[in-house]
């Protein structure tokens, strides 16, 4: 299913977006949110800068320089929080918009050893515990 960039909320940067997640930064081809769920300690997700369906859509060029502004959230991720593992998800059933979400997993917490859950709405933060989380991931990109 392909979407039509007038209805896509990364496309229109609307309230729908705004409610789900805040933006942390801009990187070479790529959009940079952490999750506003955050059942998995700094979950983030990486859109890419326009609409594309699908990442065998973009050139060879495009694509690497995506999946190097994923790798370099990661890497911040990482240093940042520690887990044990990140989870990566590219899903876009009902949203074709290509974008991962990044699911940082700790050996103690929630559903580790299985998929993470999209938006289980259980862990909401402050506005200045969002600020921190936002500024470690910053601190390392």
């Amino acid at each position: 299913m392909k979407s039509d960039p007038k209805e896509c909320l990364y496309c229109q940067n609307n309230d729908t977006l705004h409610s789900l997640m805040i933006e942390i930064a801009q990187l070479s081809v790529s959009r940079v949110f952490l999750f506003k769920e955050q059942t998995y300690r700094g979950r983030c997700l990486v859109a890419y800068k326009d609409h594309v369906n699908d990442l065998f859509e973009l050139s060879d060029e495009d694509r690497n320089a995506f999946m190097a502004d994923v790798a370099r959230v990661t890497r911040a991720m990482d240093k940042a929080f520690h887990p044990e593992k990140i989870n990566y998800g590219a899903y876009s059933d009902k949203l074709s918009h290509l974008h991962f979400h990044l699911a940082p997993k700790y050996v103690d917490g929630p559903d580790y050893g299985s998929t993470f859950q999209m938006n289980p709405g259980k862990v909401y933060l402050s506005e200045e515990e969002y600020q921190q989380l936002i500024d470690a991931v910053k601190a390392h990109l």
